[in-house]
């Protein structure tokens, strides 16, 4: 099992031709992006190196290897397109590239130590260029961490960054070996709620950052009233201030959760699929809780919870949401009217529970109920998420 990780390094004398290095990587890359839109579908990346491989080389005037790079990064880009419009959440869209970033191979194209990093630039071969290192970040330049393929990334403020990315190798864990199970219910109200399988529980609490979040779209209404240029320049300032809360929240939450989990010696943790969520539910919203519900970063809760998991040594399993808010975790039966709002109570067997660890409980029984059906077949089933209700 390989954890990753990436640290972003701030570069302290960015110039010229790093700068023009970048402008005709992103030429390269919208060039590439114009063929696979104009071809109407997606094209393997090796087909596509060969169709654009020699204009990247001979028109532009790229590097080997970064013309090599190039196509795989648009065709990764368009086959996560097709994937995303299969469940409703994109579309067949020609992409652009901005001159913001650009990928570069280990040893190929960069080489790094703990205080510079060098970089092939278009006019001038490789050049050396200081960074800006941190405590935190030292271990991860020593065995077993090795280096992978990176990006050079201009950040909002103008400044650039290498955002580093390393990698190591793990002890493959089994699922069938697996024996305490830990179920993690996201929410709104809750962020998160997690319920281990001896019925542990802890809850996290979104209150403040979901009434953060109302004074920013009422902020936001104000200036969408406007429509000045002053008021868009706001706009979109206070967009990537609530973009940037967001991810802080998610990760001090989803650390705390794995940590949760590492002291309670889970060996899974159970997500929900939410694949999709948004398109099946949208209808049944109403108009102001769409608001919170569609701009809510769940998925990306779920991806740092994930990596933090593989990098504790935890397995991350998802399995169906269907049902597991209606569903009572003493008895089984599902009913919508079992659940009133943050209440949970059974009109079969008439259990009471929050409802968000009731979901949580849910989530843990079918991670575990996962478990067994490996036991008793043998085999890993990749349609279990579709089987269990």
């Amino acid at each position: 099992m390989e954890s990753t990780k990436t640290i972003q390094l701030k570069i302290l004398n960015p110039d010229f031709d790093l700068v023009e290095t970048m402008q005709k990587y992103t030429k390269g890359m919208n060039y590439t992006s114009n063929i696979v839109f104009e071809h109407g579908r997606t094209i393997p990346a090796m087909k596509l190196q060969k169709m654009v491989y020699p204009y990247l080389r001979e028109n532009i005037g790229l590097k080997s290897q970064v013309s090599c790079n190039i196509p795989r990064q648009v065709a990764g880009t368009y086959k996560t397109i097709v994937e995303l419009a299969k469940i409703g959440m994109s579309y067949w869209q020609k992409v652009m590239y901005s001159p913001t970033s650009m990928t570069l191979s280990y040893k190929r194209d960069y080489t790094i130590t703990e205080n510079s990093v060098s970089l092939t630039t278009f006019s001038h071969g490789r050049k050396t260029y200081q960074i800006q290192n941190y405590e935190y970040a030292l271990p991860f330049f020593k065995e077993p961490w090795k280096f992978e393929a990176s990006k050079v990334v201009k950040h909002k403020d103008g400044d650039y960054y290498f955002h580093l990315t390393v990698s190591q190798e793990l002890p493959d864990k089994k699922m069938e070996d697996a024996s305490t199970f830990m179920g993690v219910d996201v929410g709104i109200n809750y962020l998160a709620v997690a319920s281990t399988t001896d019925k542990k529980c802890k809850f996290f609490a979104g209150g403040d950052i979901k009434n953060r979040r109302n004074v920013y779209k009422n902020m936001r209404a104000r200036l969408q009233s406007k429509g000045t240029l002053s008021a868009k320049r706001v706009l979109e300032r206070l967009a990537g201030k609530e973009k940037r809360l967001m991810k802080d929240v998610n990760h001090c939450i989803s650390k705390a959760i794995v940590k949760f989990a590492v002291e309670n010696s889970v060996s899974v943790i159970g997500l929900e699929d939410l694949a999709g969520i948004r398109a099946r539910t949208n209808n049944k919203l109403r108009k102001k809780q769409k608001y919170l519900h569609n701009s809510w970063a769940f998925y990306q809760l779920q991806q740092f919870i994930e990596y933090k998991a593989k990098n504790a040594g935890i397995i991350t399993e998802y399995v169906n949401p269907e049902y597991t808010s209606q569903t009572c975790c003493r008895c089984n039966h599902i009913s919508k009217n079992n659940r009133n709002g943050l209440k949970f109570r059974c009109k079969a067997c008439g259990f009471e529970l929050n409802a968000d660890l009731n979901g949580a409980r849910n989530i843990e029984h079918r991670t575990r109920d996962y478990r067994y059906i490996l036991e008793s077949q043998g085999c890993l089933s990749t349609t279990h998420t579709d089987n269990m209700i």
